[in-house]
């Protein structure tokens, strides 16, 4: 027989009985069409945090304040970061942007309107650093760092939410009844792993320090943020950066460090770890569906070869020989499987697609795993599925065979 009888002689077994084949082909859809649903959940997630890490940079690193130990005893809340650190920091060879920052939130007024957001005191580098876009006017340079300004860029989010016009450089806001004026709008950026990043102000760190918080310290900050070179590395950089913190701060060798380092490549490689065990867990789950489907091949086949007895009897009883009779239902197997792994692939894809850009508006990410995927179960599954069956078929005796009723 050719490779042509054997796959018509296949498709007229499985066309015999429609209502079964169609129900066994859409145990197979399901499963399939559930493990490609599931890769492209797993690789949306895993993208985008991927995107939301590598708009920080991955040559981003972020050192923290922490609380001060004496003893393994803490101490307080100690601000121990300084603006001067900063400084010094900027001097490592490494080093491309040094933006010391502190954080707060208040109210923000204009006109009649009021709303509260986040307030972030920083230095122009900042806008290096995160890579902030201003759509309108400009981002503040040093000279009004160094004079404590009172000027202000403020997110697209903040500037609706106050019922300012499209383009309202120039406008006055208030904070703390303090009048800032409003020198540029942020671009668009989208929310992130750590919040909205269209709904913030930001001033002139001294501004912050000096003018606002009245503090007792107005040299500390609560975080330096810092862009290195890209091709430098990011743990011998993350070492002087420990070392001359520890030796500014004084800290004996058996201290530890009062401050806290943060590393954005490490973090998103994590991340990329923890959402490839997840997206593993979720093929895993979606697998289930499969095997379920694969019992149902085997279950129809076993039936089938039941019902043919006397058909697989007359065939050996003229001449065919077991692996003829083997390939034959081995082929009707793997044709149940390919028909229903492809009806699969094709659904999943177009659900996951459809979904991510209709409804969610997000580009799914497409990869070719679940068109290799879906080929790879047509085969494995069917043959699987049918071998028992077709055994089965095989070893009946043709005598008996003839007799069956």
């Amino acid at each position: 027989m050719t490779l042509g009888d054997i796959l018509k002689e296949s498709w007229i077994s499985i066309s015999g009985n429609k209502l079964r084949s169609f129900l066994t082909v859409l145990g197979i859809i399901i499963g399939v069409m559930a493990v490609v649903i599931m890769v492209a959940v797993g690789e949306t997630v895993q993208k985008s945090i991927t995107d939301q890490f590598s708009s920080l940079g991955t040559n981003t690193i972020v050192v923290r304040a922490g609380a001060a130990r004496s003893g393994g005893v803490r101490m307080g809340n100690r601000q121990t970061l300084t603006l001067t650190d900063g400084d010094q920091i900027k001097r490592l060879n490494d080093v491309v942007y040094v933006a010391p920052a502190q954080m707060g939130s208040s109210q923000v007024i204009y006109g009649n309107k009021n709303w509260a957001t986040m307030i972030l005191g920083t230095t122009p580098d900042y806008a290096a650093i995160q890579d902030i876009d201003v759509e309108y006017g400009t981002f503040f340079d040093e000279n009004a760092v160094k004079n404590a300004s009172t000027y202000a860029v403020i997110g697209p989010d903040t500037a609706m939410e106050l019922g300012m016009s499209e383009n309202p450089v120039g406008e006055i806001i208030r904070i703390q009844n303090m009048p800032f004026v409003v020198i540029g709008v942020m671009r668009a950026r989208g929310d992130s792993t750590f919040g909205s990043q269209d709904d913030i102000v930001i001033i002139p760190v001294t501004t912050l320090k000096k003018r606002l918080m009245g503090s007792k310290f107005p040299d500390a900050v609560t975080m330096i943020a810092l862009k290195i070179y890209p091709d430098s590395d990011n743990n011998v950089v993350i070492e002087q950066i420990t070392s001359l913190l520890r030796q500014r701060h004084r800290l004996k060798d058996t201290d530890e460090d009062d401050f806290q380092i943060t590393d954005m490549k490490q973090i998103m490689e994590t991340m990329n770890t923890v959402t490839g065990y997840l997206k593993l867990l979720l093929i895993a789950i979606a697998a289930v569906s499969l095997l379920v489907g694969s019992i149902g091949i085997m279950n129809m086949m076993l039936v089938s070869v039941a019902e043919r007895t006397r058909e697989i009897g007359v065939r050996k009883a003229i001449g065919a020989r077991e692996r003829v009779i083997i390939i034959q239902f081995l082929s009707e197997s793997v044709m149940i499987s390919f028909i229903g792994s492809m009806i699969g692939l094709v659904l999943g894809v177009g659900l996951s697609q459809g979904v991510g850009r209709f409804i969610l508006d997000y580009n799914v990410p497409f990869s070719f795993w679940p068109v290799i995927l879906s080929v790879t179960v047509a085969i494995v599954v069917g043959l699987a599925s049918g071998v028992a069956p077709a055994i089965k078929a095989a070893k009946l005796n043709p005598i008996d065979s003839l007799r069956y009723e």
